[in-house]
């Protein structure tokens, strides 16, 4: 029996869950998995070009784990592409690290993802944000 998973740590959630061929209804295509832990190891390493060392730290995965991780989710796409099959994002096991922000002027308390830009005005009150911390929310 193999070891457990660990928790992948993840910046972004995915803006959409499903990607398919243009004109093909969802129901009529075979589905390929890309768990949110593979969704990250691509946009680290392909859309932001950080070095797998770099991405393997954020994800708190080792460099070779990260490059495994790469590695499939580079399988499951070209998979995608070349046989026409759609492509849905979900699962695995990760928690998306969250950046707490607080109003100093009206104590209003909201959470964005850290890879995030960082908003200049409270969203309650429309003054400027004075204090951030980082926190983490788990996938639930």
């Amino acid at each position: 029996m193999g070891r457990r998973r660990r928790c992948r740590w993840v910046g972004y959630r995915p803006v959409a869950e499903f990607y398919k061929p243009r004109g093909v209804p969802l129901s009529s295509l075979e589905q390929v998995r890309l768990t949110v832990g593979e969704f990250e190891a691509i946009r680290l390493s392909d859309l932001k070009g950080l070095h797998q060392e770099e991405a393997a730290r954020r994800m708190r995965v080792s460099r070779q784990t990260f490059g495994r991780i790469l590695n499939e989710a580079h399988r499951k796409i070209a998979e995608c592409f070349v046989e026409g099959k759609a492509l849905r994002i979900e699962g695995g096991n990760y928690t998306i690290i969250q950046r707490s922000l607080e109003c100093y002027n009206c104590g209003f308390v909201w959470k964005i993802p850290l890879e995030f830009p960082l908003p200049l005005d409270c969203p309650e009150c429309g003054r400027p944000i004075i204090q951030a911390g980082d926190k983490v929310q788990d996938k639930k």
